[in-house]
């Protein structure tokens, strides 16, 4: 079944055209076409609304109930897989800090002892 949104959809995007066509029929400044256009877009747009709450159904209206349990376990399943990424994503941090930490303390101790000389023959 179509929802009602999409009916709305439909007569603006018709409206808009059919203002397009009359606006260019009747062409005589290039405001003209925005100004015709528009309104009769906004013409469409206003009775569309005024038909579709004609004839939306009040009585099934109030039969449709918030689902608390639903979606109280929905909100706890996002939350235990939102802590579960967090850590581990922090694993993923700790290991990178402690892979920094070994790669400074490794290039200080290769680099005790050596003079500019050992550096420019490397070069």
């Amino acid at each position: 079944m179509l929802q009602i949104e999409n009916f709305i959809y439909f007569f603006t995007v018709c409206g808009f055209f059919i203002g397009l066509i009359f606006s260019i029929a009747n062409f005589s400044a290039p405001s003209d076409i925005l100004l015709y256009s528009g309104g009769i877009t906004l013409f469409f747009y206003l009775f569309i609304h005024i038909v579709a709450i004609n004839f939306i159904d009040f009585s099934k209206f109030g039969k449709n109930i918030f689902d608390k349990k639903g979606h109280e376990e929905m909100s706890e399943y996002f939350i235990k897989e939102l802590d579960t990424r967090e850590g581990r994503l922090d694993t993923m941090l700790l290991d990178l800090e402690r892979m920094n930490r070994r790669y400074k303390k490794n290039k200080n101790f290769n680099n005790i002892g050596k003079s500019k000389d050992e550096y420019k023959k490397a070069a």
